[in-house]
């Protein structure tokens, strides 16, 4: 099996396992009124061209900046580095923050709005996580994009895709729209 299958195979697994958790997990995000409806979480088809390797730009002058949030106070975050690349033959960037006071892993934080969101995809935007890597080549994989917590739930607080993150083109890849929101209360 080559890079490609590895890829999926793991990819398939990580949703399947993410899946099984929401249902029956202690700690899922979904309402327990709601995980009697739940099977799974609906995703784009796998796509290997949004997935990118790509060496962060660091911020020559790194700051902090105040991520406002779905209904709690702004989270504090390092405006760490951009990331360039190409969708739909659009040049476009993505700022990656990093928590002010790391605690447990550390990690990069990409929160995004594209053309998809709140047509296809949660209309707050989607995240990915990147494990902090110091030589800053990282693996951009928006197969792995994520809905946060509050789109399951407003029972959770969720910091907000920053207008610098705003992209203009559709990212069709990863998780969409979570099917039953419109049973929450």
């Amino acid at each position: 099996m080559g890079d490609e299958g590895r890829w999926l195979q793991a990819l398939q697994a990580n949703r399947a396992a993410k899946d099984q958790w929401f249902q029956h997990g202690h700690d899922s995000p979904i309402p327990h009124t709601l995980r009697h409806e739940f099977t799974a979480l609906p995703y784009y088809s796998p796509d290997p061209a949004l997935r990118f390797r790509l060496r962060l730009q660091p911020n020559p002058n790194t700051e902090v900046v105040e991520m406002m949030d779905s209904s709690g106070p702004p989270r504090r975050y390092l405006k760490w580095g951009t990331f360039e690349f190409d969708v739909e033959g659009q040049r476009v960037r993505l700022w990656a923050y990093r928590l002010e006071r790391p605690q447990g892993e550390d990690s990069l934080f990409v929160p995004f709005r594209d053309a998809t969101s709140g047509k296809e995809t949660y209309g707050a935007g989607r995240y990915l996580d990147l494990p902090y890597n110091p030589r800053e080549e990282y693996d951009l994989d928006f197969n792995q994009a994520y809905n946060p917590y509050c789109a399951y739930s407003p029972d959770y607080s969720c910091p907000l895709p920053p207008v610098e993150n705003w992209l203009k083109v559709p990212i069709q890849a990863g998780e969409k729209d979570f099917p039953l929101k419109g049973e929450l209360h």
